[in-house]
């Protein structure tokens, strides 16, 4: 499975308007594309930031859809005045123990690492840090997607709502430096976001 993550920044009043946007006018279109399986919006409405996330049954599929995606972006940046920030990737992980209602919330973790090593770091992350997170409070579901020509990744952990995964930010700060130390990741940003769309049919990897 592939996905292709689209990052728009826009005045903080103005993200209900993009996420209306992309339920109202993107997903439509996109989802009807051959070998799209969904779509989903992670939004800050602090910051501003919206990150739409389109999953791809293989990569053939997400390239041959490019074209009309790409159309909806440049409405997308003419008519809020963004600077799309496109990033393809392989859906390495995906896990779901609850479904994610109203009120679901993320937290998404970029990394790098040599990209040689993302085999490895991809069979510890469902080895070591899965199993905590089935046991935490709050937690819906988790992904991981990599890119293998640069090694990036990123990991979103999704939960139920804002209580909850702000009662697990110690505890996954010591994980994830553990983690990335174990593993020789270099963590680049983390982040927290509304789950403001989820339909994603991406199915479970584990």
């Amino acid at each position: 499975m592939y996905a292709r993550s689209t990052t728009v920044r826009v005045r903080p009043e103005a993200v209900d308007d993009v996420v209306a946007f992309v339920r109202d006018e993107v997903m439509p279109m996109v989802t009807q594309l051959d070998g799209c399986t969904g779509l989903s919006v992670l939004s800050d409405p602090d910051t501003g930031r919206c990150i739409v996330t389109s999953a791809w049954e293989t990569e053939d599929a997400m390239q041959a859809g490019a074209d009309r995606v790409r159309a909806s972006r440049e409405r997308a940046a003419e008519r809020f005045g963004a600077t799309p920030e496109v990033q393809e990737w392989e859906i390495a992980v995906l896990h779901r123990a609850h479904r994610a209602g109203d009120g679901a919330c993320a937290r998404v973790t970029w990394a790098r690492t040599d990209p040689a090593h993302l085999d490895r770091v991809t069979d510890a992350y469902r080895e070591s840090l899965m199993p905590w997170w089935e046991q935490t409070p709050g937690f819906c579901s988790n992904s991981l997607m990599i890119d293998r020509r640069d090694g990036r990744c990123a990991s979103a952990v999704v939960f139920e709502d804002r209580e909850a995964m702000a009662g697990t930010r110690d505890q996954f700060t010591t994980l994830r430096e553990e983690f990335a130390s174990r593993m020789g990741m270099e963590v680049l940003e983390v982040a927290e976001f509304d789950l403001a769309l989820a339909h994603l049919r991406v199915p479970e990897t584990v």
